[in-house]
């Protein structure tokens, strides 16, 4: 392979400028002293600018490497996300760094880098113990070479745990991972605004390696987590509700806004006095666990059911040409809304679009009833995700409501919206909406 030539004045080589480098003493500041100013994804409403306290932060991150990753100095570690991202931020840089474990940093995507295979080699080569990724990047190697043609090519026996977060994890997807790397795969759930785990399976703790299917894990030391109704009152074991943090917070948590300190009290503490609201929405069972099903605004209310998108898209996900999938509420005159999904066929799928979406309606009425009105879904060639893999959902229904779409900065492929238009209108949705208009 050859080295890329170097433009004078512009590109440096990195063993040029460290051979140059300076030592500079570390710097004490207060425990408080803002360490970084961090834009969440903003896949409900404007990015956030997140405010992150020094101390607690560095002390936590680097605790949880042993509690929930099970990590010592001795094993490698790869997070596979951006740097730009909280994810990047915690436990690409801080948390490992700060705990004296190996961090792997890798730039690309998990396909056509040049293929699918990228993930297993990277285990291989550097001997990766603990990989930490989103299920949007196992969904594409899955969708992409769904029989391990690629990566059945590398050993990844020294692998002992995959761990999954910013997003739900399907059951299929879940499932095909933990057999494709031969390993337990552990979901667990956090946010931009905590740094770290609200919710997880704790290897340090001695947690089951296999927890209830689509569990989160249990609440993580520092975080009293509830269940509430809207009206504030607590929600029955198994009963779908908004999931709070009873005050106070533990250590690591953003200590601000930056430069919106009313947004800040009115988005997280306004609406259940005495807890943080973390705008999630969940249950709990006998033992404690926590499920996450998704974002509150991701809840679609049909005729007075509140059914989870992620409950749906667990079902679409499990056909077998289905590689991808956002299921959103759309308008509809008796029932208020319904469902309705847009997919990503696997590579290679070669079945009629019609018999598809057959099936897949066939599916959704058998898994999840009749209460679901669904019957409304259509293949497109991509789905809006933010460079941290979520979904951008309110954007799709907005779209296919007729409102003006902004796209926020944060979404990878701008793209994909005036396709996913397109399809809107031929289901009969979307129809005087004006062409969405990428944020300035």
């Amino acid at each position: 392979m050859e080295p890329s030539p170097l433009t004078p004045g512009i590109d440096i080589l990195w063993s040029d400028a460290l051979s140059t480098a300076k030592h500079h003493p570390c710097v004490p500041v207060e425990a408080n002293h803002p360490l970084y100013i961090l834009y969440t994804s903003g896949t409900t409403d404007k990015p956030k600018g997140i405010v992150r306290p020094t101390g607690g932060h560095i002390a936590t991150l680097c605790w949880t490497m042993s509690c929930i990753y099970g990590m010592t100095e001795d094993d490698v570690w790869w997070t596979a996300s951006d740097m730009g991202w909280v994810v990047g931020h915690s436990y690409i840089c801080y948390g490992p760094l700060c705990a004296g474990i190996t961090s792997v940093m890798y730039e690309g995507k998990p396909d056509r880098t040049p293929d699918p295979g990228q993930y297993f080699r990277v285990i291989q080569d550097h001997k990766v113990n603990g990989l930490f990724t989103a299920p949007t990047a196992l969904r594409v190697i899955k969708r992409e070479d769904p029989v391990l043609t690629f990566g059945s090519k590398y050993n990844t026996k020294s692998l002992r745990t995959l761990f999954v977060a910013g997003e739900h994890c399907d059951h299929e997807t879940l499932t095909w991972a933990g057999k494709a790397l031969n390993v337990p795969v552990l979901n667990h759930w956090w946010q931009t605004e905590t740094g770290h785990s609200i919710t997880a399976s704790c290897l340090g703790f001695g947690h089951n390696l296999k927890p209830p299917m689509f569990s989160a894990g249990m609440p993580f030391p520092g975080y009293d987590v509830r269940i509430l109704k809207e009206d504030g009152s607590p929600c029955q074991l198994l009963e779908l509700g908004r999931i709070v943090v009873k005050l106070p917070l533990p250590p690591g948590v953003m200590s601000c806004l930056y430069k919106a300190p009313e947004r800040f009290i009115n988005t997280y503490f306004n609406n259940f006095i005495g807890y943080y609201d973390t705008m999630d929405a969940g249950y709990t069972d006998e033992n404690g666990y926590i499920y996450v099903t998704a974002r509150d605004d991701d809840v679609i209310n049909v005729a007075g059911h509140r059914l989870s998108t992620s409950a749906l898209e667990d079902v679409i996900l499990s056909h077998p040409d289905v590689g991808d999938a956002a299921v959103f509420g759309v308008p509809e005159t008796t029932k208020g809304e319904i469902p309705l999904c847009l997919y990503i066929k696997n590579k290679n799928c070669s079945k009629k679009e019609e018999d598809i979406n057959n099936e897949i309606v066939q599916n959704v009425r058998d898994l999840i009833g009749p209460i679901a009105s669904f019957h409304l879904c259509a293949p497109v060639q991509g789905l809006p995700r933010t460079r941290s893999g979520k979904t951008a959902r309110k954007s799709l229904s907005n779209l296919a409501s007729g409102k003006k779409v902004i796209i926020s900065g944060t979404i990878e492929d701008p793209s994909v919206y005036m396709g996913i238009k397109q399809v809107l209108q031929k289901l009969g949705y979307a129809k005087n909406a004006p062409d969405p208009e990428i944020e300035k």
